[in-house]
């Protein structure tokens, strides 16, 4: 009998790995994807500091021309309180008297009590 011979030209490969198709993207894909998405969040964070100081700067100038405003209101306040304060002085003390011994202005301060005190 005649012993048996490989074929000509030798056997095929054999297929040893195992033949998973790919999924997904290239990692290069995925980095370029990720550098992308990373720049546009640095612009919009660039440009939001940009938006957030200038809503600060336009604030602070708001209140810079709020201020003399704010103070005729004071004045204003403080001129009707003077004025109640002289009418009341004449209504109780009639128009002889002086409260103080002196005619200089004494800007008036005022403190908030309680309007019953209880022990």
């Amino acid at each position: 009998m005649p012993q048996d011979m490989p074929p000509s030209g030798g056997y095929g490969p054999v297929q040893y790995k195992r033949n998973i198709p790919a999924r997904g993207f290239r990692p290069v894909y995925y980095l370029l994807g990720m550098h992308m998405f990373m720049a546009y969040g640095m612009y919009k964070l660039f440009y939001g500091i940009r938006e957030q100081n200038e809503l600060a700067r336009e604030k602070i100038w708001g209140r810079l021309h709020l201020v003399p405003l704010l103070q005729a209101e004071e004045d204003r306040d403080q001129v009707r309180r003077h004025y109640a304060d002289k009418a009341r002085e004449k209504e109780l003390l009639g128009s002889e008297t002086k409260v103080y011994h002196s005619d200089r202005f004494v800007r008036p301060t005022f403190a908030y009590m309680p309007s019953k005190v209880t022990q």
